[in-house]
């Protein structure tokens, strides 16, 4: 899954490596003192899958009477060898997921399908910027939603005390800001003994205090990472493939069980721009959604009871277009699908307000149109979920946005 090409160069500056690369810059005091017993202890894990996800070869609309004609050879199917699963009467999922479609059926999954930003161009990079910052449109992009609805958190509250993780080498932007955070990316090669962190952590609190007080973070996150995985080594996949996907999450998922573990995680998975050689039910998006819907599994076994208080949100920058292009793929489009899952999901079921294939229903006479704003489904997790005030979450954690209502009832009561 390496041979794809990127539309666009992207570019790190420094900022942005210095304020997110790995586990030196980004820890606060996380207390070490267990939920009590039969409180709710909330986790939310946000997914950003990057490159463009095809919601219609995602979630396939088999109901619509013009959807295989559009799709055409990467269009799902309820017959044949590589049979897409029901999930109602309208809606059908890719084969690739079928740790999702059992999390659907017990209720603990949902689609919201239709669903896109309002950013409304189709460059990846400046839909990624929007998606991750929050803001209405893209340049704005010092800090991520999900960083700053925990700032609006109360300051004794145990999600905010323990703040938030960033799995890979860079924290993805949507966790960036003043709230605390932690970086940390699965292992490959052995990591330094604690004699060199000490000697380190010596000289740094002597010679420059802020970098010394994070690298104490750090090690914190590092002792807690090397207690809960007993010494497991990192895959050699990258984050795109399906080996990294879930072993990011099986990570992230030991490191929000703990008790004095964080409770809020941001992962971000790379590869989904399919222009070519798509592959709909069978193919690359199929192996790319089976990574992400083992990284849902690894969640569940990983989080064991705290499963039931726990909240997966998997989104993308915008979708792809409706009609398959001439080397059977699709290009950049607009509406797509997100994911939901997890014990505190009200699930079983597909979230649309559908527009219709036609000609005329279509976006600029090619994309699925989007008929839910995916701040409003933000919003009514991080509202039910997390406890975030209507108020901050219209005017800080998406600025601009008091129009946009939180969704409802997203959130198992």
């Amino acid at each position: 899954m390496k041979d794809h090409m990127l539309c666009e160069t992207p570019s790190l500056t420094r900022r942005s490596i210095l304020s997110t690369s790995g586990a030196l810059f980004a820890w606060a005091n996380m207390p070490r003192l267990a939920s009590a017993a039969g409180a709710r202890d909330p986790r939310f894990v946000t997914i950003i899958l990057r490159g463009a996800l095809d919601g219609l070869s995602a979630v396939g609309p088999i109901g619509d009477p013009d959807y295989a004609g559009l799709h055409g050879d990467i269009a799902l199917s309820l017959t044949g060898p590589d049979a897409a699963r029901p999930l109602d009467s309208f809606f059908a999922l890719n084969p690739g997921m079928p740790n999702f479609h059992r999390l659907f059926g017990a209720r603990q999954a949902a689609v919201v399908h239709a669903v896109a930003t309002g950013y409304r161009e189709r460059s990846h990079f400046d839909g990624q910027d929007v998606l991750e910052s929050g803001y209405p449109g893209p340049g704005f992009a010092t800090s991520g939603w999900l960083n700053r609805a925990l700032a609006q958190l109360p300051a004794g509250q145990s999600v905010r005390q323990r703040g938030g993780l960033g799995v890979g080498v860079v924290t993805p932007l949507v966790l960036r800001g003043a709230a605390p955070v932690v970086g940390w990316a699965p292992q490959i090669v052995q990591p330094a003994g604690d004699d060199l962190g000490r000697r380190l952590l010596e000289l740094y609190q002597h010679g420059d205090p802020a970098l010394g007080d994070a690298l104490a973070r750090g090690l914190d996150i590092d002792k807690i990472a090397s207690r809960e995985m007993n010494g497991e080594k990192g895959s050699r996949g990258g984050m795109d493939s399906v080996a990294g996907m879930i072993q990011a999450a099986r990570g992230a998922a030991k490191l929000l069980a703990a008790d004095d573990g964080p409770r809020v995680a941001a992962l971000a998975f790379d590869g989904w721009d399919t222009h070519a050689n798509e592959g709909g039910p069978r193919g690359r998006l199929a192996q790319l959604l089976s990574g992400l819907d083992g990284a849902f599994a690894e969640f569940e076994k990983g989080l064991g009871d705290k499963w039931r208080d726990t909240f997966v949100i998997a989104v993308t920058e915008f979708g792809r277009t409706a009609r398959i292009n001439g080397t059977v793929g699709t290009d950049h489009g607009t509406a797509t699908v997100a994911f939901l899952a997890g014990g505190a999901v009200a699930g079983g079921r597909v979230i649309a307000d559908w527009p219709g294939l036609k000609d005329r229903q279509l976006f600029q006479n090619r994309d699925l149109a989007p008929t839910t704003d995916l701040r409003a489904v933000l919003k009514g997790a991080l509202s039910d979920h997390l406890g975030v005030g209507a108020a901050a979450l219209g005017t800080q954690v998406f600025p601009d946005s008091i129009a946009v209502k939180p969704m409802k009832d997203l959130v198992a009561a």
